[in-house]
């Protein structure tokens, strides 16, 4: 019997799509990102996968929840009011819809990302 439903995280997986930050968040750096999507759930509001990204520092705005789980690196999260934390490798976390401030990676990252779009709900069609 074949578990249809049950999707395995490889973490090892390499990750194939690649981008930079968008020149208007980037603060500091050039860091290389790289995504992939594992699952989306078919209303595109729950996303599961692993992101990695080279050293740099860039402002951030949630509209989503999202947990994270570090596998590599270390990362140092500031809020706009200066308040940070730094986390690294076995660190779990969660960073709530509305939070602004920076994501700097200090080290090349690798992370497991858990997405929660709570606006983004489709729309039933007639």
């Amino acid at each position: 019997m074949s578990l249809s439903h049950l999707l395995s995280l490889d973490t090892r997986t390499p990750v194939a799509e690649r981008n930079r930050v968008a020149p208007e968040r980037l603060l500091a750096g050039d860091p290389l990102q790289g995504v992939f999507n594992l699952f989306s759930d078919p209303g595109q509001q729950f996303h599961v996968g692993l992101w990695e990204s080279e050293p740099g520092t860039w402002k951030v705005s949630y509209s989503e929840h999202e947990f994270c789980t570090v596998l590599e690196g270390r990362i140092r999260i500031r809020d706009d009011a200066g308040n940070e934390s730094v986390v690294g490798p076995g660190d779990s976390f969660v960073i709530s819809a509305g939070f602004s401030g920076t994501w700097q990676v200090l080290e090349k990252v690798r992370k497991i990302y858990v997405i929660f779009e709570p606006g983004i709900a489709t729309q039933p069609t007639s």
